[in-house]
């Protein structure tokens, strides 16, 4: 329905580098919270952190689809490097092709292609994770500039950024309509970089907070309209979601693949343990689920490729996706049983990991709210008062 030759010769090119370069370092990054920076350039050599920057700025312009398979295949190896990839790509390049000015978009694209350089989405805040409409960090004008004070915390890729976006109020009192969003250099006076974040798995991911004190920043740092960061990132996150269900899904893979090794090579009472029905229907579960939701993750990528609505797709390839992910990597475990449990395994690993897919970008819980409202807005809007549509409308979010 959506596959084509292209995208499967491009599968199997991201898999073989995936285990031939990925796989060598995958639980090195683990064991020492530290991406390889090997690595890491030759994500750059490769454009795999601009796979989404247009044609007409350098980049590879892959649609949606080629980069989902991008993230799921470096996840089935690396959840690490899939996250790395998926930020950069969906949170980074896609929001700066797509609401940047036509001045930004000089300023920042061409550099993610010809020098791999990073750009990072600043949402999140301390008070403001799934209440995304309650961000206090602020910008204020100042003799024509712009003065950015306030963090952003648990932010992708940070230490790797070359440019950051962050939303800021800049009309207190407005809610949703007050945020807008800037676009600057990392050089930039006033930003720091917090220390990187320990967290219970993504070992190898960059995680840190964002700081930003009393930055100036000229007019044409602000990105799209004012007052329109709301909206911006509001549709950044609906295809980030894509991307976080590729991930979940790789890691899925991952674990299926690595099952069904084991039973086939471990043998119990004489037999392989692959000859006990308790673990061909583990078998048969989780090759299922895993089909079901390649389907809603490739379908919401080709909807958003074909230009179609596709906030309500993503939130369930998401859902679904993540859910999957953790229903694997666990049955996983179980059939690997001792095995399974040491940090050797890859499948302990991709276990940690995949608990990020349920959490970032909107948790599941959010991602229900957001399927239950698409599919009730007609009904709410026919049902009730109109003073009260406007908070209705708002779909919290997580980053």
């Amino acid at each position: 329905m959506w596959w084509n030759p292209k995208v499967e010769i491009f599968r199997r090119e991201i898999r073989a580098f995936a285990e031939e370069v990925v796989a060598p370092v995958a639980q090195r990054m683990d064991e020492t919270s530290e991406f390889d920076s090997d690595l890491l350039q030759q994500l750059r050599d490769r454009h795999l952190l601009c796979l989404l920057c247009p044609v007409e700025y350098g980049g590879p312009d892959y649609d949606t689809l080629t980069y989902v398979v991008a993230v799921e295949e470096l996840s089935r190896i690396c959840g690490s490097t899939g996250i790395t990839v998926a930020a950069a790509n969906s949170l980074g390049v896609w929001p700066v092709a797509n609401f940047g000015s036509k001045a930004q978009k000089e300023m920042v694209l061409p550099g993610a292609v010809t020098e791999g350089h990073v750009i990072v989405f600043g949402l999140t805040e301390p008070g403001a994770g799934s209440d995304a409409g309650g961000t206090k960090s602020a910008a204020s004008r100042q003799d024509g500039d712009w003065l950015l004070n306030g963090s952003k915390c648990f932010i992708t890729n940070p230490h790797f950024a070359e440019w950051i976006i962050a939303t800021a109020v800049t009309r207190p009192g407005e809610g949703k309509h007050g945020i807008s969003s800037f676009v600057f250099h990392k050089s930039t006076t006033g930003f720091s970089v917090g220390k990187r974040e320990h967290k219970l798995g993504l070992h190898g991911s960059d995680t840190a907070t964002l700081h930003f004190d009393n930055i100036r920043l000229s007019a044409g740092a602000l990105f799209g309209p004012e007052g329109e960061g709301f909206k911006q990132f509001m549709k950044t996150l609906d295809g980030g979601r894509i991307g976080i269900g590729a991930m979940a899904l790789g890691l899925a893979q991952g674990a299926l693949d690595i099952a069904i090794e084991y039973a086939g090579k471990r043998r119990q009472f004489g037999r392989p343990i692959a000859d006990q029905q308790a673990i061909q229907w583990k078998l048969a579960d989780m090759a299922t689920q895993i089909e079901a939701a390649r389907h809603l993750v490739y379908q919401a990528a080709d909807t958003k490729d074909k230009g179609g609505s596709f906030a309500r797709q993503s939130a369930m390839a998401k859902l679904y996706a993540s859910e999957v992910g953790r229903f694997c990597t666990y049955q996983a475990i179980q059939i690997l049983g001792g095995a399974g449990y040491m940090t050797a395994n890859r499948v302990e690993r991709h276990y940690r990991d995949v608990k990020l897919c349920e959490i970032g970008e909107g948790t599941s819980e959010i991602q229900r709210i957001v399927i239950a409202r698409h599919l009730l807005k007609d009904f709410e809007r026919a049902v009730e008062p109109a003073a009260t549509r406007e908070v209705a409308a708002t779909e919290p979010v997580e980053i």
